[in-house]
């Protein structure tokens, strides 16, 4: 009896031990499948109300869903009562399951950034208290140190004048909210909505995200994104650039600036300014135009159905320039099984060297 219990215990000893070693390994297999496209993965953040982070990430694409919850503290299955009123060391999170053929990690942390201010340790806008601070949760060693870089990008960009104050932790557990909180933005538009504008979050968004921002070694300004009125388009754009960004028209392939281009750096809206692709991500597709596998700020790609020519294709443009850049097509490499086909004359390419000097210093970080 005495032998059949000592080979059960070893017997379940030996099963926990494997199962510790598979999932430390778990986090590098995960991020190689990332890089495969073959999965679905998940990231965890924190930025005030979680009504208004789950509606900012449920409209990027490459995101499956978002769901509503607490995470951070050692209560377990807090109520909303309980984590609103503080003391449960739980603040208001996502969790945003994402598909890395689509998306990347990287340009999660890009949106969280751009829907929160992360240089405020005591909660997020209206919404005081611990409870709602921001926070970036790693899942794995490679998601905190994408996190760190991002964060001391985001830090070096000029963009806010005090210090980025969100935490990068460790996650532990999630606890889903009630089903109240889950798509309330969807569920209640109106009590939503209300909430949201009285919040002050998205005031706050368009002051700092539409300012200019000086650089802190040559002291020059670089203007955030807008597109320009008509006249000055004809008097700064080539005819080819006007026809292709205005006019929806496409130049000559092979016959093009960037098609073969292999210098690495980021491109550019002629237009506005703003950064839509990296070289990181370009790859030679035969066509004659430049080819992407993905944007390398996927909320400055806007995807429209074009039925010109006969057929339905997706039609790509700037977010913020309105410029037509060329479409997107699903024959393309892995990860992502994409091939953004891309007007040179719709782009301006910036080298690498010259990031910080044009203001795009925040990308600096990708290509160490």
């Amino acid at each position: 009896m005495k032998s059949n219990r000592l080979r059960t215990i070893l017997f379940t000893a030996l099963i926990l031990l494997a199962g510790i070693a598979l999932a430390a390994k778990g986090t590098d297999q995960e991020a190689k499948m990332a890089d495969q496209g073959h999965t679905q993965m998940v990231a965890t953040f924190a930025g005030g109300c979680f009504w208004c982070v789950e509606a900012d990430f449920e409209k990027v694409p490459g995101v499956v869903k978002v769901i509503s919850g607490y995470t951070g503290g050692e209560v377990v299955n807090p109520t909303y009562k309980q984590v609103s009123a503080g003391g449960t060391g739980h603040v208001e999170a996502v969790q945003v399951y994402y598909d890395p053929a689509r998306i990347t990690y990287e340009q999660l942390l890009d949106v969280l950034w751009r829907h929160i201010d992360p240089t405020d340790d005591g909660g997020q806008f209206v919404d005081r208290g611990s409870q709602y601070r921001s926070a970036i949760f790693y899942h794995d060693e490679r998601q905190r140190d994408i996190a760190e870089k991002s964060k001391r990008a985001l830090q070096q960009s000029g963009r806010f004048d005090k210090p980025i104050v969100t935490d990068i932790l460790p996650f532990k557990a999630f606890y889903v909210a009630e089903d109240y909180h889950q798509d309330y933005y969807k569920n209640h538009p109106i009590r939503y909505r209300y909430y949201r504008w009285n919040s002050g979050r998205d005031q706050f968004l368009e002051k700092i995200w539409s300012k200019e921002v000086k650089n802190k070694k040559t002291g020059s300004e670089n203007q955030r994104y807008h597109k320009p009125d008509d006249d000055t388009l004809r008097a700064t754009l080539t005819p080819t650039q006007y026809k292709v960004t205005q006019k929806e028209g496409t130049e000559p392939a092979f016959k093009n600036a960037y098609w073969d281009n292999k210098e690495p750096g980021i491109y550019v809206d002629i237009v506005s300014g703003e950064p839509l692709f990296s070289s990181q991500d370009k790859f030679k597709s035969g066509t004659g135009w430049p080819s992407f596998v993905r944007p390398l700020v996927s909320e400055n790609i806007v995807e429209r159905e074009d039925r010109k020519l006969f057929s339905v294709r997706t039609e790509v443009r700037s977010r913020h320039g309105d410029s037509h850049l060329g479409h997107v097509f699903d024959d393309g490499p892995p990860p992502t099984g994409l091939r953004y086909c891309i007007n040179s004359a719709a782009l301006r390419f910036v080298p690498v060297d010259q990031l910080e000097k044009e203001g795009y210093g925040e990308f600096l970080e990708r290509f160490k």
